[in-house]
């Protein structure tokens, strides 16, 4: 489990680990995009850590706000990487907002479901009917990724339900979403549409990362008692465990860089961060704290310190050091300097540029 000698109440620093958190962790709660794929290819490493972490025991739940897909087709893209996986492993924020809905609807309601084909799916299994029309009296209306190909017309018909004061759920709001050419609009955004469109004056509930409801799915389906949130998003992943009171694992292989990580306010701030999924096999390094007000951190021959215009970072740099170390140094510094707000110091000339080339030599 994590070594939190550096943290206080607030989070002022990433902790290390007596050994592997493969080891202490009974279940490690995956996110995909940026963590075990991108686009689609797997993640450098992760197919062989995710190997390995399974045969030290360790379960794997693969949890995902994309609604769009079953958990059927999930597992199967995964094995086709290289992942075995069963849709029993599976995740998805369709899954939590349907749980939600059937919470609050009798058996059989009807539910107009703005998304694919796993939203349909993960509302017919809770005993809900997806209808197309907001003619079709639907009791509730339901949005979620509907990918590319989703049609004007259905947000036409989510707007027409939620101005005639129908219940609206939302499976996530994520504005974006990674794509193998690029980032483009996610479900936030479609969701947006509908507030526009109904004058602002009601907002969704929403299932998905970083909310408990999302979670509370996660742990309802896995039975995990210890579990690792592992993600690349601050923002729905790292929150999403912040939320849950469970420790996380960022990894560097998605879209948080290191300006952003540095800047997190304590909702944000990972407990380990590691270059890629094979953080999961070793032993985190320490972060230790100089005595005396004002003093450095040091992690892996690395010493950062908060300056008074930007974080100073020293080490010997030579071939042995890690650029990741010095990540977890700097994140020390900054954090604490920010306590519970955001750290506006910027990171040192050139230090984003030596942990990109670092990431690529380990590509």
């Amino acid at each position: 489990m994590a070594d939190d000698r550096v943290e206080t109440k607030v989070r002022t620093s990433p902790a290390g680990s007596e050994g592997a958190p493969a080891r202490a962790y009974d279940t490690a709660l995956l996110d995909l995009d940026g963590v075990v794929y991108a686009g689609g290819a797997a993640v450098p490493h992760a197919v062989e850590a995710l190997r390995l972490a399974r045969e030290g025991g360790m379960r794997l739940a693969y949890v995902t706000n994309n609604a769009s897909r079953t958990p059927q087709t999930v597992a199967a893209h995964l094995t086709e990487l290289g992942v075995p996986a069963e849709a029993a492993e599976v995740v998805t924020s369709a899954q939590a907002v349907a749980r939600l809905i059937a919470e609050r609807l009798p058996a059989g309601s009807r539910v107009l479901c703005v998304g694919g084909a796993g939203l349909r799916v993960a509302l017919a299994e809770r005993g809900l009917e997806p209808v197309a029309s907001a003619d079709d009296d639907p009791a509730a209306v339901v949005q979620g990724y509907g990918g590319p190909e989703l049609p004007w017309g259905a947000l036409a018909e989510a707007t027409l339900a939620v101005n005639r004061g129908l219940p609206w759920f939302a499976s996530n709001t994520d504005l974006t979403i990674p794509s193998g050419r690029g980032i483009m609009p996610g479900n936030g955004a479609a969701v947006e549409v509908v507030r526009i469109g109904s004058g602002g004056r009601v907002e969704p509930v929403v299932a998905g990362k970083p909310l408990p409801p999302m979670h509370r799915e996660t742990i309802l389906r896995t039975g995990a008692e210890r579990p690792l949130v592992v993600g690349d998003r601050l923002d729905t992943d790292i929150e999403g465990a912040f939320n849950g009171g469970v420790d996380s694992l960022l990894v560097l292989t998605g879209v948080t860089d290191a300006a952003g990580l540095v800047a997190a306010p304590p909702e944000h701030r990972p407990t380990f961060v590691a270059a890629d999924l094979r953080g999961l096999l070793v032993a985190q390094p320490p972060v230790t704290a100089e005595p005396g007000d004002g003093g450095g951190f040091r992690c892996g021959g690395w010493r950062a310190v908060a300056g008074a215009r930007a974080l100073e970072l020293t080490g010997d740099g030579g071939r042995e050091a890690d650029p990741v170390d010095a990540l977890r140094a700097l994140c020390a510094a900054a954090w604490t300097a920010a306590g519970e707000g955001r750290c506006g110091l910027a990171l040192p000339d050139g230090f984003a540029a030596l942990l990109a080339a670092a990431a690529a030599g380990r590509g």
